[in-house]
C-alpha cells in the first residue's frame, strides 16, 4: 500500500508510460469569454516564480495531511509533509523524486510525465501542449481544467483560483486510473529566494553507505 500511496501522491503513476499512446483529445467548446479566462490565469501563473506555502493534502482514499510546499519556476519544488508523515517529494534536475522514510524506498519519475509539471513548466502556456478542456465559474472561484495535448490518458491537473483577485489556492490532480488527489494552499507567499539544495535530494542511504 506505501508505494501505491506514493504514487497517488500528486496522482502520478507508473502506469503513465502507456499514455502516449492515446489519441488527442477533443477540443473543448470554449467560448470568447472562456478564452479570455483562459488568458488571464495564464498570465498570473507565469508571473509566478517562487511561491512559499503550507498545505492541505486529501488522497484519493480519503486521508489527509499537511506540510510546506515550495516552488522554484522553472522545474522545482518541494514537498516537506509535516510529522508523522514519513514521506518527502523533491522535484529537480527533470525528475520527480518520492521518498518514504518509513520503508527507505526512493521512486523516481519524469517531471514531463506528470501533470503537475505542468505548472513548473519555464514558460507556462495554457494552449498547444496543453489542451484546456474546462472553464467553469463558482461564487469568487474560476476553475480551469489541463491536460497534456498529446497524453490526455496521462491525467488531469485542475486548478482552482480565488477571484477576484486571482490567486491559485488549490489544484487536483487525476492521474491514469481516474485517482483524484487534491491539494489545498494557504498561508500564500511569492516573490522570495530559496537554496538550491532545497530541491536536490540526497539519499539519505547515501550517508549511511559513506560511514562505513
Amino acid at each position: 500500500m506505501r508505494a501505491m500511496e506514493r504514487r497517488h501522491l500528486l496522482g502520478a503513476g507508473l502506469a503513465l508510460a502507456c499514455a502516449g499512446l492515446a489519441a488527442k483529445p477533443a477540443e473543448a467548446a470554449l467560448s470568447a469569454a472562456d478564452r479570455a479566462e483562459i488568458t488571464r490565469a495564464q498570465a498570473y501563473l507565469d508571473s509566478i516564480t517562487t511561491l512559499k506555502a503550507r498545505f492541505l493534502q486529501v488522497a484519493p482514499d480519503g486521508s489527509t495531511a499537511t506540510g510546506t510546499a515550495w516552488l522554484d519556476r522553472p522545474g522545482r519544488m518541494r514537498f516537506q509533509y509535516d510529522p508523522p508523515s514519513p514521506l518527502l517529494l523533491v522535484a529537480g534536475h527533470g525528475l520527480f523524486v518520492y521518498y518514504d522514510a518509513s520503508l527507505q524506498q526512493t521512486s523516481n519519475l519524469p517531471l514531463a510525465s506528470t501533470p503537475l509539471g505542468l505548472l513548473l513548466q519555464r514558460h507556462l502556456r495554457l494552449s498547444g501542449d496543453v489542451t484546456v478542456t474546462a472553464v467553469r465559474h463558482r461564487p469568487g472561484e474560476l476553475i480551469l481544467r489541463l491536460v497534456r495535448t498529446r497524453n490526455p490518458a496521462q491525467g488531469s491537473l485542475t486548478l482552482v483560483f480565488a477571484d477576484p483577485p486571482l490567486v491559485l489556492r488549490q489544484w487536483q490532480v487525476e492521474d491514469a486510473r481516474h485517482q483524484v488527489t487534491q491539494v489545498t494552499l494557504y498561508n500564500i507567499e511569492t516573490g522570495g529566494r530559496f537554496k538550491p539544495s532545497l530541491f536536490t535530494f540526497i539519499d539519505p542511504k547515501f550517508f549511511h553507505n559513506n560511514q562505513h
